[in-house]
């Protein structure tokens, strides 16, 4: 378990040993600490794509992961962007995974409908957010405090077809899926982030539940 959680931390440290899906990553510094920078592959800045950066020899099951973001808009963009950025998991591909996200933008602005879209699930393939959104109004968002540009602390405690994002620290979960949509399975950590963002990654922690692998 320990070796999981230093590899993970070493390798953000070294971005190049990252698989990079449609996009770019390099090192960084941002808000006075080293960091990943990921961004949407070039010739893609106006899509409505998004980057994944897949960490190699992770294959996590259950139990708790940690990072801390930070996304802010990309000069350029409208109003639709929100400085997307997230953590996947259990990623099979660039196509099959689970993901929280958080859309910073949307944490202090004075639309209570808009703050009430600051976190998000979603499950690939099939269940975007509007779909969620459609089908279940307010169950896979919810509204969590953020700043656009600021590190951001995300905590995912996963348990088999459950889990629960907990945001800088918080006691409590600011959002509880009882449904993971791709049921209990396993895979890969992901780093991801939208076209639309300016994303950095940092202090990525790994620790699967004893007995998860």
């Amino acid at each position: 378990m320990l070796a999981l959680i230093l590899a993970a931390a070493s390798l953000l440290s070294a971005p190049e040993k990252l698989n990079v899906l449609n996009g770019t990553v390099a090192k960084a510094k941002h808000q006075g600490r080293d960091a990943v920078k990921l961004l949407i592959a070039k010739g893609k800045e106006h899509s409505d794509e998004d980057a994944m950066a897949i960490v190699p020899g992770t294959d996590f099951e259950d139990g708790i992961l940690e990072v801390d973001v930070s996304g802010a808009p990309l000069p350029g963009h409208g109003p639709s962007a929100k400085g997307f950025v997230g953590l996947a998991f259990r990623v099979k591909d660039g196509e099959n995974f689970e993901l929280f996200y958080i859309r910073p933008v949307n944490g202090r602005v004075q639309d209570q409908a808009m703050r009430n879209h600051s976190t998000q699930y979603v499950s690939a393939p099939g269940y975007g957010w509007k779909k969620l959104r459609e089908e279940s109004p307010w169950v896979y968002e919810s509204y969590v405090d953020l700043e656009p540009g600021k590190w951001t602390h995300l905590k995912i405690d996963v348990a088999g077809d459950k889990a629960q994002l907990y945001v800088n620290g918080a006691r409590q979960p600011v959002l509880i899926v009882n449904d993971l949509k791709r049921g209990k399975s396993r895979g890969a950590i992901g780093l991801w982030t939208h076209s639309t963002t300016d994303a950095y990654f940092s202090n990525l922690k790994i620790t699967p539940r004893p007995g998860s692998g």
